[in-house]
């Protein structure tokens, strides 16, 4: 980090609403978690008065299942956001600059300008396009958010080559990567894959998630990752999660049905973008997106503001969830 820049860089808006209440559409999580969770996390409470060993031989065995490396090459981290953190902090130094995707998550320009270092901004369907030469390091969301495209995987991994070519880091964030069948970068040289089980498995508090990488590169994740970087809770109920295979095919059967209902019936009266991922971007369009957000919030429904995302002025933003759930939403939104 680069202290005196700090008072320089502010927090980022997310999503998320704290009210029992409100129905939320702003996050992009799943209203479900898998069965058992619960009798796994209450037998990995009764565990917690020791130190968790640090190892996390069991976290990093089930990562390495679920997205398909090593399980060596795995790093655990407190959610995706800090295996962000941890893999610019090992690619990119004070002066340099970044690669980094817009309209997208938000906080790559913040992590990047936190190491006083400089994002190079590109539109993000244009991102496998750039040349990777002059930058520390490169950043795609896959799928992106908040536009909810996945990328071509050869056109991905030949970026990838050219990445590594040129001494670039390559940051690909797969927090959404679980709701689509395509494979993970994860164990691919010259790249760290960042894993969130926040979204596919619901539990945006439990603070679980990895970095992937090899060779050197994964030994400086894991050097500088703090220790003891999972809770118990969060390193157990994590082991179950990802070995839930037909919760997991069964959610991406629901979301891709619901996301493709909530489309049609949202084309009129918004400009709906086309989406791999659990989420809709609309363009609302002339009307006023704070007059839409307000207009849902009196029926219960929460929908994110998308123009804190960079470059977006008329858009929301809104997740796919169950059935019943998605015909409030779609009700809310018949009366803006």
């Amino acid at each position: 980090m680069a202290p005196d820049f700090l008072s320089d860089v502010g927090h980022v808006s997310h999503g998320g609403v704290s009210d029992p209440e409100v129905l939320d559409f702003s996050a992009n999580t799943n209203p479900v978690y898998p069965p058992g969770t619960v009798q796994a996390y209450d037998a990995a409470l009764s565990a917690s008065r020791r130190y968790p060993a640090d190892g996390y031989t069991a976290y990093r065995t089930a990562a390495g299942d679920y997205v398909g490396c090593e399980p060596r090459q795995v790093v655990p981290t407190a959610g995706g956001l800090v295996a962000i953190r941890l893999a610019l902090r090992v690619a990119v130094a004070a002066g340099d600059t970044v690669l980094v995707p817009e309209p997208s998550f938000g906080e790559y320009d913040r992590e990047v300008r936190l190491l006083d270092a400089e994002p190079s901004f590109v539109p993000y369907d244009a991102v496998l396009d750039a040349d990777p030469e002059p930058h520390a390091a490169a950043v795609v969301c896959n799928p992106n958010n908040p536009t909810g495209n996945a990328y071509d995987d050869a056109a991905l991994r030949a970026f990838a080559e050219r990445c590594r070519d040129a001494g670039t880091v390559l940051l690909v964030d797969e927090a959404f990567l679980d709701f689509t069948d395509r494979p993970s970068l994860a164990g691919t040289s010259g790249v760290v894959a960042a894993r969130s089980l926040t979204k596919m498995f619901g539990l945006p508090g439990l603070r679980a998630g990895f970095a992937a990488a090899t060779g050197e590169l994964r030994d400086r994740l894991d050097a500088i990752r703090p220790a003891w970087s999972l809770s118990t809770p969060a390193a157990d109920v994590g082991v179950h999660c990802m070995r839930q295979g037909d919760f997991v095919e069964e959610t991406r059967r629901r979301v891709d049905a619901e996301r493709a209902r909530i489309r049609a019936a949202l084309a009129d009266p918004f400009d709906v973008h086309p989406s791999d991922a659990p989420f809709l971007l609309c363009d609302v369009g002339a009307r006023e997106v704070d007059a839409v957000v307000d207009a849902a919030r009196r029926r219960g429904i929460a929908v994110r503001d998308a123009t804190t995302f960079r470059g977006l002025d008329s858009h929301v933003r809104v997740a796919v969830k169950r059935p019943e759930e998605n015909d409030r939403l779609l009700d809310a939104l018949a009366h803006v």
